[in-house]
């Protein structure tokens, strides 16, 4: 039997709102200042989408970029999986109108739902489809407008969220081919899912108008809870995929991980004993995208420069759930 076919990333793009929301304009709305939230988060400044753009219209242009780059248009795609928390609706999927902005496509298309880990689960749902010869290419995008459901009145919340997206195409490939994935790795906790929620809005706490007025259609989240998690899961994850790849921490590597802290990052990176230089930094612009985070930072980290032919990439995501995973990819 001949060996099942290997994926490989061949196209990114990312997209972010023009409007910016700077640690300075919320100062006039919680009671916060510019350098308790950078000392804190690392964040300066977030994207926030217009009131008419929903998380599909933050991931249209995104995919547009990965798929030029990848030299397909839109009808080349066998798949379309979407990574958000914010979709546009409970339904139909944010895929299903993403399909229908790229155009007259029937292609199956579908939302996954892993919260901050998002992307990288949809990268093995893509991974799956193309091993077992469902599909040739495929569209995987995190795309998030956290700005919908957050509530800027709580200063512990407010701080750390931003919108936008990213998109890759996956393609068939043979071993060895630019852009393999080459082990991938997920995990959850649902004894803890109380970390990180939105109350309601769902079956078990539909909407009324007590939830809105008590906000609890917004994000809730226990900051030391989730500190303290994510770095012992983003350690565990990062050693887990160098081993599985035969790679080590002196190795010309890049990590791309969810910019959800960029103290997070950076006590991640002590106890790994990895320079704070192999890890791509952008939470200082965009803030917490959610899903779309490591999609972002891998566009822009392969369009600086940052990584180079021939670097093996991990990336490495922690979420509500609580939930988190990684992935390998040799450039």
């Amino acid at each position: 039997m001949a060996d099942a076919p290997r994926a490989a990333i061949i196209g990114c793009g990312s997209y972010v709102p023009e409007k910016v929301l700077t640690n300075h304009d919320l100062e006039a709305m919680v009671d916060t200042n510019d350098e308790w939230i950078v000392t804190r988060t690392g964040i300066s400044e977030r994207r926030v989408a217009a009131p008419e753009q929903a998380a599909s219209d933050l991931a249209l242009p995104a995919a547009q970029e990965a798929l030029e780059e990848a030299g397909l248009a839109p009808a080349d795609l066998d798949a379309i999986v979407v990574a958000t928390m914010t979709p546009d609706m409970n339904f139909p999927s944010t895929a299903a109108f993403l399909q229908g902005q790229l155009g007259e496509l029937t292609c199956p298309a579908f939302d996954l739902s892993a919260a901050c880990s998002g992307y990288v689960y949809a990268l093995a749902q893509a991974q799956g489809m193309i091993a077992t010869g469902l599909a040739a290419h495929v569209l995987v995008v995190g795309a998030e407008a956290l700005s919908k459901i957050t509530n800027f009145e709580d200063r512990t919340s407010c701080i750390l969220f931003g919108d936008g997206a990213g998109a890759t195409v996956l393609a068939a490939a043979e071993p060895g081919a630019r852009g393999e994935v080459l082990y991938t790795t997920l995990g959850a906790d649902g004894i803890n899912n109380n970390s990180m929620t939105l109350p309601a809005g769902g079956s078990r706490q539909p909407a009324t108008v007590e939830s809105v007025q008590q906000k609890l259609h917004t994000i809730h989240l226990r900051g030391r809870e989730v500190y303290n998690l994510a770095v012992r899961r983003i350690v565990e994850v990062v050693d887990e995929c160098l081993a599985a790849c035969g790679l080590s921490k002196d190795d010309h590597i890049r990590v791309i991980a969810h910019q959800m802290n960029l103290r997070i990052m950076q006590a991640s990176a002590e106890r790994l004993g990895t320079p704070m230089d192999q890890w791509y930094v952008n939470i200082d612009r965009y803030g917490n995208t959610g899903a779309a985070t490591i999609p972002i930072a891998l566009a822009e980290a392969r369009r600086e420069g940052f990584i180079e032919p021939g670097m093996a990439t991990v990336m490495v995501s922690f979420g509500a759930g609580l939930t988190w995973a990684g992935s390998v990819v040799q450039w």
